[in-house]
């Protein structure tokens, strides 16, 4: 029944994109290292970012294993696997992520001794690597496991019934996808925010030396953050994005399979065409990625990455629309909500360009508030992050809103209204997913150009080459706070798509198709236990990010103690005849990450499960206040969750480019300048660690309900 000629795209693009991935990394090998000096710099950088990178997977695999050993106890041992496997591939692309940045950040900068060309596809290639490999890995998994599972492993393999089961047990994949994730994000988050707080407050405000200056006993630990938290935690990010998405998807289009199935033409393609979709996706990255180049070298560089951007945008829009076409019965209307994604990406990059850069009156307003010292920097930090929320909002309402209309006017003579409307949703998630690839290419670009401009400056290179690198690490910090915004968008889009997959999974269990569950159930607030879930939900959120903001905090005070006792003590260091200790400051962040990250990592997974499980036993006689209780909190904290990462993720950007914007005017040493970096560090913990971990919370939430909802619904 799977026999479709169009579902060879899914191993093809796959394999195409490791392919792919593997030249590039092959390309920038080549590549020289530049001098003896610059060498050095990288080598330390490298050992610091795989150390820790390695003490790191050991914490995560060791709860990987304890909770996959405890899932194919009490739940399923196929799921087991699934979630062990999910982990995996989750710090897989993680890894892949950091090796080729820590190879690529020395390879950019000699290449910027030479030209800017050279070293913006040095450095874009090198980001490049991580986004295919996320992609391509991310599509070959779920889709390996979806076809050995119904082929072989589940009950009624090879039936109609083998497809549900595979997919429902499938589930385990994003779930280990989200929970590996969630460690990766949050651990390099605290790594290199503690790191940047405590380089910046001492080395630039106290000592008044320059950003990645080499007395800076703190600098190497900064430039191994820049890899830690920005390449291996955001791979490992939209892995699990778009796993948890493919299969969100899948399950949704197996009620309009079923559908299909009952009035005598059945459509295997409903469900195949996430996966088809991903792998077209993948394939449109791969030219828009080598399209990338300067058409001379006073050009912008910001230019050529969007017409990069844009050739993928269109060439993912002509491949979703002939996958509708051949896969969905041509219901084009699907195209339309495809399309709606596509704009959705686009407006949210644009969004969050005008409040994280430096042209625009929301940074520019900050600086201004800067002069008038530090506490007015944060009041009006504070107030711009949390006016970024509105528009952000009422664009993606407006996606939501316009792809559920739209997909239930697909819905035949008015039955399953709702499944269709669902599915345009999720047709809407998957446009917007389709340039995932490329976005995380811009994204492992930002680190990969911020360690070439350290190791330029503290290899002591002529200034020419510095002002190359100082070009490419601008526009890199703009595409991090994009992709940011980005991550943030497709979030909240697939927790919605996930939010059906789980009651379709009640369903399941209880017996009965979505619809008739939908027509007879609604998550009642009015029950005060189902209030109570709710308000949990939204505190979860809460206490989640002040455990990571403080953290940072704790980490960084370390951090500051260090440097300045260095200072104080060896005196040559600042006049530049005595050796920092870059070491101890390198062991400082990472203890502080690796013992940080793990209650805020348990509790997502802990929380949902003892709502669920208390309330089925607490309430016996109506196991329906089980269900909305978790339905409540799940809402709630996906709603909480999408408001606060964008308040956190915007409000730190527009910080730290208004620090940057107060450099660029020359006023570097003034009190206006400190407040601009006071500003910076108090948004550092909000931008690079609490807020990007929330995008893995909410999908995480949701796959834990998915995977353990066997515990609490009957």
């Amino acid at each position: 029944m799977l026999d479709d000629p169009l579902y060879l795209t899914i191993p093809i693009a796959g394999l195409i994109g490791l392919a792919f991935a593997g030249y590039l990394t092959w390309w920038i090998l080549r590549k020289d290292t530049g001098t003896p000096e610059m060498k050095s710099i990288s080598d330390a950088i490298r050992e610091g970012a795989m150390a820790y990178l390695a003490r790191q997977y050991k914490t995560i695999a060791i709860f990987s294993i304890i909770l996959g050993v405890l899932i194919a106890i009490g739940i399923n041992w196929l799921t087991g696997v699934a979630f062990l496997l999910g982990a995996f591939f989750s710090a897989l692309s993680g890894y892949i992520g950091m090796y080729v940045s820590v190879s690529s950040n020395i390879r950019t900068a000699s290449a910027a001794r030479r030209t800017l060309n050279e070293a913006l596809l040095t450095s874009f290639r090198g980001g490049a690597v991580s986004g295919i490999a996320v992609v391509a890995l991310s599509l070959l998994g779920v889709a390996s496991i979806f076809y050995v599972y119904q082929g072989w492993l589940v009950p009624g393999a090879g039936t109609d019934e083998g497809f549900r089961q595979a997919l429902f047990l499938g589930v385990g994949y994003a779930f280990g996808a989200s929970f590996a994730a969630l460690f990766a994000q949050l651990g390099g988050g605290i790594y290199t925010k503690a790191a940047d707080v405590g380089a910046d407050l001492v080395g630039k405000v106290e000592a008044g030396i320059p950003e990645d200056d080499p007395r800076n006993p703190a600098v190497i630990a900064d430039l191994v953050g820049d890899n830690v938290g920005d390449c291996a935690g955001r791979g490992a990010d939209l892995f699990e994005s778009t796993a948890a998405e493919n299969i969100g998807a899948m399950i949704l289009g197996l009620a309009i399979y079923a559908y299909s199935v009952s009035i005598g033409h059945p459509n295997t393609g409903w469900f195949m065409f996430p996966l088809v979709v991903r792998g077209f996706g993948l394939l449109a990255g791969l030219v828009g990625i080598m399209t990338v180049r300067l058409r001379n070298e006073e050009e912008n560089p910001m230019k050529a990455l969007n017409r990069g951007y844009y050739i993928t945008c269109v060439l993912a829009a002509l491949l979703f629309y002939f996958a509708v076409d051949q896969l969905l019965e041509g219901e084009i209307i699907f195209f339309y909500c495809g399309l709606i994604g596509i704009v959705l990406s686009i407006v949210i990059v644009y969004i969050t360009q005008y409040y994280t850069a430096g042209e625009y009156r929301p940074v520019r307003e900050i600086a201004k508030a800067s002069e008038t010292g530090p506490a007015t920097n944060i009041i009006t930090g504070i107030s711009i992050g949390m006016e970024t929320t509105a528009a952000s909002v009422v664009a993606i309402a407006a996606a939501l809103i316009g792809s559920y209309v739209l997909g239930t006017t697909a819905a035949p003579n008015g039955d399953y209204e709702f499944i269709y409307g669902l599915y345009g949703t999720a047709a809407a998630t998957m446009g917007m997913l389709a340039t995932c690839a490329f976005v995380l290419a811009e994204d492992t670009f930002g680190p990969i150009t911020d360690n070439a401009g350290g190791i330029v400056e503290m290899s002591g290179q002529p200034e020419e080459v510095r002002v190359r690198t100082d070009r490419l690490d601008a526009i890199g910090n703009t595409t991090k706070a994009l992709t940011k915004g980005y991550a943030m968008g497709a979030a909240a889009l697939a927790a919605y798509l996930l939010f059906g997959a789980f009651f379709e999974k009640v369903a399941e269990i209880r017996g009965v198709d979505l619809i008739t569950f939908y027509e007879g159930f609604t998550v009642d607030l009015m029950q005060p236990a189902v209030f109570v879930a709710a308000m949990i939900g939204a505190m979860l959120v809460y206490l989640f990010a002040s455990l990571a903001i403080r953290a940072v905090g704790k980490a960084a005070g370390d951090m500051i103690s260090e440097v300045r006792r260095q200072f104080r003590e060896k005196p040559g260091i600042l006049a530049g005849t005595e050796k920092p200790d870059y070491a101890t400051c390198v062991d400082i962040s990472t203890k502080g990450a690796l013992k940080a990250m793990i209650l805020p990592g348990i509790l997502p997974v802990v929380v949902p499960v003892i709502i669920g499980v208390g309330y089925r036993f607490a309430f016996p006689e109506n196991n329906d206040i089980a269900v909305m209780g978790v339905g409540a909190f799940l809402m709630v904290a996906t709603i909480s969750g999408v408001l606060m990462a964008l308040f956190l993720n915007n409000g730190g950007g527009a910080w730290d480019n208004a620090k940057k914007y107060i450099e660029s005017r020359g006023l570097k040493g003034t009190p206006q300048h400190a407040a601009g970096v006071v500003g910076d560090t108090v948004g550092d913990p909000f931008k690079d660690t609490a807020g990007p971990s929330l995008h893995v919370l909410v999908k995480l939430l949701s796959t834990i309900t998915l995977v353990f909802a066997v515990l609490f619904v009957v």
